[in-house]
């Protein structure tokens, strides 16, 4: 089948129509001069064609071949080096990094449009500039100047890549078990002992230079997480020696194979702290934050690059003609809204693959709404002269940011096995490619803090600590985004009927005297399910909207969404209260 392809479209109508990009960056002084539409679109189009033309031919042998070790080195798959190269030398991970380090200073929102463009294209190679903007903010953030001096320019160039070195054999979701030890030298330096495991490019041949970013407990510091630190260990220090880290092996890994996932160990590797001691977490959480709404784009680009295979197999897979169908041919518009006709018998028409094909792209166009609002959010949360916005804007990614990883990247796993399941056995043999991403996307459900602990922190920091009041501010202000239309009241009944659960029912609950402490933590996913399901709908009421003479290109999905979709949410907010009655 062919390589995924950026359908720019779709991109330019959510960015430009929905969400009306040009006007909330015309309110940001540091970012008016790229309000224009046509500067956006450009951009765009230059990122979807080295996406379609550069990464995504690559992302099939990447699979077959993977990425190789031999002797503590690792060879990537043909072809990435060169790709990786042309990739940091035309710009495009300096995209929304500061001027003043070597970056472009353009809004954050093209940024994670292209992630999510270069992830549905080639997930393997994209792992390795995907955590170049964390590693950016950590060490821009948190890091001495004279650290800054050497790395900061590299790293937002993406001249250099990065890793973010936490997991350990005995420590995954819980990092207060870090046992890595880094021992004061005599030069200000530190030596890191101890290995780290389930590190994406902890060792590769991209780039002329490696900075891992490792958690570490100094000597005589306290257990658990307010013990740690965050050390800097390049590959290759200032005067070319190469430091004692030491790639032991990659791992052999179910999908991902272009991405090598390293077993690391630190033989008293000389590094530098970032940021002060005993505050580890602090400076690394700015890097799992920006990364964790990456992977929510993973999710969406993952889903849209199954969904193109799919729906390209059912235009052209013939059988036995839809029931209901007399006709030779119909408009394929019933499908995907491209204008174009199907024969009758494609299997296209059938409504079980319509259903399937419609639901997912329910999922992805609705995702993007709500992706690409968090993106436009964290630039204003950080340039925007008025305080309350600002306020607003980090309420919003706050909220967000673990129902997009969480919901998206569980929805891009089982829908993509939807997808497969339009090839019928056909999707199961390799030689379609489907199969592959249902094994790449497995992973985004588990790496940057499971999607379990996205709903825990969503639910027990970021809704009860305050009495639901940011939570029930958030919906407020959604209700009054939406026009007057029956999606739009139906959205909004649904805000009020989840922010009543939460004020009138979940809180006096988890508060009353003699209340379960664990009853939130067996709500978490429901409540994020629901949560997702209501941006859902707030996002197709707001497409529903806009879409105005190109409503036929999106009715399709946006009936799928209240057909297929939606009902869950019913289901979901039943179990909520049924979780809040003593069995």
């Amino acid at each position: 089948m062919n390589a995924y392809q950026p359908r720019l479209a779709d991109h330019h109508f959510i960015l430009l129509d929905v969400l009306r990009a040009p006007r909330t960056l015309a309110e940001l002084p540091a970012l008016a001069e790229h309000a224009d539409p046509d500067l956006l679109r450009q951009v765009l189009e230059e990122a979807g064609k080295f996406v379609g033309e550069v990464v995504a031919p690559l992302n099939r042998e990447g699979d077959e071949v993977g990425a190789q070790w031999r002797d503590g080195a690792v060879t990537m798959p043909p072809g990435f080096r060169d790709a990786y190269q042309a990739f940091w030398q035309a710009g495009w991970p300096s995209l929304a990094c500061a001027v003043e380090d070597g970056g472009q200073g353009l809004p954050a929102v093209l940024e994670a449009q292209l992630y999510e463009m270069l992830s549905a294209a080639n997930h393997g190679w994209t792992m390795a500039p995907g955590l170049l903007h964390g590693a950016y903010e950590c060490i821009k953030h948190h890091a001495s100047d004279g650290l800054k001096s050497t790395y900061l320019e590299k790293i937002a160039s993406g001249e250099w890549l990065a890793t973010m070195c936490l997991t350990e054999p005995h420590a995954g979701s819980d990092l207060g078990l870090v046992r890595t030890k880094a021992l004061p030298l005599p030069d200000g330096r530190f030596a890191l002992s101890g290995t780290k495991i389930f590190i994406s490019g902890g060792e590769h041949d991209l780039s002329d230079n490696i900075v891992h970013l490792v958690l570490a407990r100094l000597p005589d510091s306290p257990p658990g997480p307010k013990g740690l630190s965050l050390f800097l260990v390049p590959k290759f220090y200032q005067d070319g020696a190469r430091s004692p880290v030491v790639c032991e092996r990659i791992e052999e890994k179910m999908g991902l194979h272009g991405s090598p996932t390293c077993v690391m160990r630190f033989d008293d590797a000389p590094g530098w702290i970032v940021g002060e001691p005993g505050k580890g977490l602090n400076a690394m959480f700015v890097m799992m934050n920006a990364a964790r709404l990456h992977v929510g784009l993973q999710g969406i680009g993952l889903l849209e690059a199954a969904w193109q295979k799919a729906d390209a197999y059912a235009q052209e897979r013939r059988q036995m003609r839809a029931p209901g169908n007399t006709s030779k041919a119909a408009p394929v518009h019933a499908v995907n809204g491209v204008g174009a006709t199907v024969q009758a018998d494609a299997i296209a028409l059938h409504p079980a693959m319509r259903r399937i094909l419609d639901t997912q792209r329910a999922w992805i166009d609705a995702g993007r709404v709500i992706g690409y609002r968090t993106a436009l959010e964290l630039d204003t949360q950080k340039h925007h002269p008025d305080a309350a916005r600002r306020e607003a804007a980090a309420r919003w990614c706050s909220l967000v940011t673990p129902v997009l990883k969480a919901a998206w990247t569980d929805q891009a796993f089982h829908g993509a096995s939807a997808c497969l399941q339009v090839f019928g056995g056909h999707g199961y043999v390799r030689e379609w490619g489907i199969e592959q991403h249902v094994r790449d996307a497995r992973v985004a459900m588990i790496y940057e803090g499971t999607n379990e602990i996205q709903a825990i922190d969503l639910l027990l920091r970021k809704v009860l600590p305050d009495g639901a009041t940011a939570l029930r501010t958030l919906l407020a202000e959604l209700a009054v985004e939406l026009s007057d239309s029956p999606a739009a009241t139906r959205t909004r009944q649904a805000m009020a009927r989840l922010a009543r659960f939460t004020g009138e029912h979940l809180l006096p609950h988890t508060q009353a005297a003699g209340a379960a402490p664990d009853t939130p933590y067996w709500l978490a996913d429901d409540y994020l399910r629901a949560l997702a399901l209501v941006l859902m709908a707030w996002a197709w009421s707001r497409i529903g909207a806009t879409a105005g003479a190109e409503a036929g290109r999106w009715s399709q999905a946006q009936a799928g969404f209240w057909r297929w979709v939606w009902p869950e949410f019913e289901m979901r907010l039943s179990m909520l209260e049924a979780g809040l009655t003593p069995a």
